[in-house]
């Protein structure tokens, strides 16, 4: 239950959804996506879920926040992140979780989707009116434009699972500490 409440949460402080201040850029949605890999994606079918109500987040924002038509094949990065996301959530934290696995989760997360969006809108922007050059050196200012961005991810990222991971852990330090305070002053 926890995964679906955080994964709910990530969608409704996307910026549009619902309103708020805008947090400095905070997104919540690799981190969701992780927790969510890492306590409910066993199934493929339980990956449809959270990727289709992230899709169904993106058109509502594209088309009615934006005000941008839709083009379905420009997501196809952003929705196999998601999917990937929550794969890499199951592989690094489903069986075991310690800090160099959330931390790495944290690096790997943020880090794979840089790469492989900032690729696409690269690979997408090759038409007459891109923004990007179709060079080496047009990726690298791509690359260069999306750095802001991976900074926010990290920090965001980092944020939402050192406290899905970290309370309950704490919680359960605290909860076994008093235990064994009891029984020794028994």
């Amino acid at each position: 239950m926890p995964a679906y409440l955080l994964l709910l949460a990530a969608l409704l402080i996307r910026p549009g959804i619902l309103p708020h201040p805008g947090w400095l850029q905070f997104s919540a949605i690799g981190g969701a996506l992780l927790y969510f890999g890492a306590k409910r994606g066993n199934h493929l079918w339980e990956m449809l879920l959270p990727v289709s109500a992230m899709a169904a987040v993106d058109y509502y924002l594209t088309v009615y926040v934006y005000a941008y038509h839709f083009v379905w094949q420009s997501y196809l990065v952003s929705w196999a992140w998601y999917v990937a996301a929550i794969v890499l959530g199951r592989i690094l934290l489903a069986r075991k979780v310690s800090v160099l696995r959330v931390v790495s989760a944290v690096v790997l997360g943020p880090t794979s989707f840089f790469l492989a969006s900032n690729y696409g809108v690269w690979a997408e922007s090759h038409q007459a009116s891109g923004m990007y050059a179709p060079t080496f050196g047009g990726l690298l200012t791509c690359f260069a434009a999306g750095l802001p961005f991976y900074e926010r991810d990290l920090l965001s990222t980092g944020i939402v699972l050192a406290l899905a991971f970290g309370i309950p852990a704490t919680v359960r330090h605290f909860q076994e500490n008093r235990e064994l305070a009891s029984h020794q002053t028994l």
